[in-house]
């Protein structure tokens, strides 16, 4: 049976060739002791893949070697990613990190119960060189105080548990919180999750005895638009995008321009919160789509199964 390190087709070498040279003139180059490559990709449906190079027609899932050495070659190019939809087939996870080597550690959750949760674990990968972990690792549970807040703020737990992990590089430590918010039937079904992730992280970084104040919120909230309620409410505790991620510019989903989808947003010292002390570069959304199995000739909702329905956000900070 093919392994995912055998030898790759000559038409395989040749077109992650091409994606890492367009990765390499698209995303900061990782620069020692200088930056910081954070990163947030909700990968669709990441679990079982089909064990070979190129999935036929009649193959289930569609996701194969080709795909995962892009997934993998695009991974890499970051130092902590939080990954959205792994799923209890950790196949493709496992694959993928035997591409990116011994130099790539990931963490990850149990898998979320119930129809809603949708069978999916939430992860991080990491590059050992660049970062190490620094003691916490957390899933946040709503108290029971809000649960029967007059204000309205939750009325149950997170459909599934925002993930909570601590970092550390070169004298910077910081904590990364992803979640991935309940998308429902209608926009209002988020409105409580995103209400209550966003009292969460100001409660934490307001305690000045918390593990660590320098907090980071990344995943997929599931926000429409700009502007929007949504938008609105994610930041209505004093979370802070900065204008270069909030561009229109920075796409998030391969089909609809205008979603608002995925985030990555701090405090930024208003509103009696505390300063990030890393200092933000610049950030922006990977589009894969023109490069990644270019030469397969996939429509998107074809490449959606492939690699994915959302594209990878990412933000460079200084350390």
């Amino acid at each position: 049976m093919p392994t995912i390190t055998d030898k790759q087709p000559l038409a395989v070498q040749d077109n992650i060739s091409a994606l890492r040279a367009h990765l390499d003139a698209t995303i900061p180059a990782k620069k020692l002791e200088k930056n910081l490559l954070i990163a947030t990709w909700n990968i669709r449906a990441f679990g079982d893949i089909t064990t070979k190079w190129e999935a036929g027609p009649k193959d289930s899932p569609k996701r194969d070697f080709h795909a995962v050495a892009c997934i993998a070659e695009i991974l890499n190019h970051f130092d902590v990613i939080a990954v959205q939809e792994v799923k209890a087939n950790l196949k493709g996870l496992r694959d993928c990190m035997k591409l990116l080597g011994d130099n790539y550690s990931f963490l990850l959750t149990d898998v979320n119960q119930g129809d809603v949760g949708n069978d999916e674990r939430m992860a991080y990968i990491f590059d050992n060189r660049r970062v190490q972990l620094s003691g916490l690792a957390c899933e946040l549970v709503v108290p029971d105080q809000w649960r029967t807040d007059p204000n309205g703020f939750i009325t149950e737990q997170f459909v599934r548990s925002p993930y909570a992990v601590s970092f550390k590089t070169k004298g910077q430590t910081f904590v990364l919180v992803t979640m991935h918010l309940i998308y429902g039937n209608k926009s209002a079904d988020r409105m409580n999750e995103l209400k209550g992730i966003a009292r969460w992280m100001a409660s934490w970084a307001k305690d000045i005895y918390s593990y660590h104040q320098n907090l980071i919120l990344l995943g997929d909230f599931n926000i429409d638009e700009r502007g929007d309620v949504l938008s609105k409410t994610f930041m209505s505790e004093g979370l802070y995008v900065p204008d270069q991620l909030a561009d229109p510019a920075v796409l998030r989903s391969i089909f609809d321009e205008s979603k608002f989808y995925d985030q990555i947003a701090w405090f930024n010292g208003t509103n009696k919160l505390p300063q990030l002390s890393m200092e933000f570069v610049k950030g922006g959304s990977y589009p894969f789509t023109e490069v990644a199995l270019a030469n397969r000739k996939f429509t998107k909702t074809q490449l959606s199964w492939m690699l994915s329905d959302h594209y990878p956000l990412w933000a460079e900070f200084k350390v």
